[in-house]
């Protein structure tokens, strides 16, 4: 009877919706851990680098003081050797192990911190002219920052590729560099209104904000990147180059001399319109400082 009984409970279970018996069951399968570097970070240096690469310590020398000049208080400066895992952005040869210099912070004790051999490690750099390159040399890079180094992850390399997936596609969104012009004309209707502002850009390539305002006050905005101004268009999702273009790029506020010829009050709503765009991009989150040049 016992027998029969552990049977049908066993035979109840498995005909009951939702339940799994225990031999069924599958793990949940982790989750992926987030890169500790914002969107903005990895854009930073990806954008100013044609050197991208995941590499290796093999060695790390802390240089004197006297052999570091201009390094930052807090600061120490080493001489490091790498070999090459992965070649992730970059044209022509280099060698299998790079050296260059790099900053980083004291520890906490106010002593160089330790470079452990066969870290792995992300580099954002620039050749130098002259540097040897080939299977068996050693060849220098710049960082394009002092701190340019950064600890390898995969979810951070994963970030890394995706924004130069971006970047090299034909078309890609520009650096903004400030607005150009723009104006605001009152709708028909009473409360409508159109705001257009057009940017500069680092290629000269047109860019142009649209924000239209309804009747009863609700408004919504569009990014044109190209010749034509489209109002209907998506505006960028955060996390994309044209979001990063768009929330790093513009200034936090509306150079109203920009809008030569529009009245005063339609100035007014030209600031108050783009406070929304600013306001849909979010902030720009950096958790270190862009490369400088």
């Amino acid at each position: 009877m016992r027998v029969y009984r552990s049977a049908m409970i066993a035979g109840l279970l498995a005909l009951t919706p939702g339940f799994a018996g225990v031999s069924a069951m599958q793990p949940t399968p982790p989750t992926a851990a987030a890169s500790p570097y914002s969107y903005a970070d990895i854009a930073d240096l990806a954008t100013a680098a044609p050197i991208a690469l995941h590499a290796r310590i093999h060695s790390a020398v802390a240089l004197k003081a006297a052999q570091a000049p201009g390094v930052g208080a807090g600061q120490s400066r080493f001489y490091v050797e790498a070999d090459v895992v992965s070649l992730i952005r970059g044209a022509g040869p280099l060698a299998s192990r790079i050296s260059y210099l790099v900053d980083l912070p004291l520890d906490a004790k106010g002593k160089p911190q330790k470079l452990k051999k066969k870290a792995p490690v992300l580099l954002f750099a620039r050749p130098v002219a002259g540097a040897a390159a080939g299977s068996n040399s050693t060849s220098s890079v710049r960082l394009v920052a002092p701190d340019a180094q950064l600890p390898w992850d995969a979810a951070t390399e994963a970030q890394l590729r995706a924004v130069l997936t971006e970047l090299v596609k034909p078309g890609a969104p520009p650096a903004i560099t400030g607005i150009a012009n723009g104006f605001h004309v009152p709708g028909t209707l009473p409360g409508e209104g159109e705001t257009q502002l057009f940017l500069n850009t680092s290629t000269g390539e047109p860019v142009s904000l649209t924000i239209l305002t309804a009747a009863d006050g609700s408004r919504r905005w569009a990014a044109a990147f190209g010749e034509i101004v489209d109002g209907s268009a998506a505006v960028p999702a955060r996390g994309t180059l044209a979001w990063y273009r768009l929330a790093c790029g513009l200034p936090r506020q509306l150079p109203l001399n920009k809008l030569a010829g529009t009245a005063p009050e339609d100035r007014r709503k030209a600031a108050s319109d783009y406070g929304i765009v600013l306001g849909a991009l979010g902030q720009c989150t950096r958790t270190r400082k862009p490369p400088v040049g």
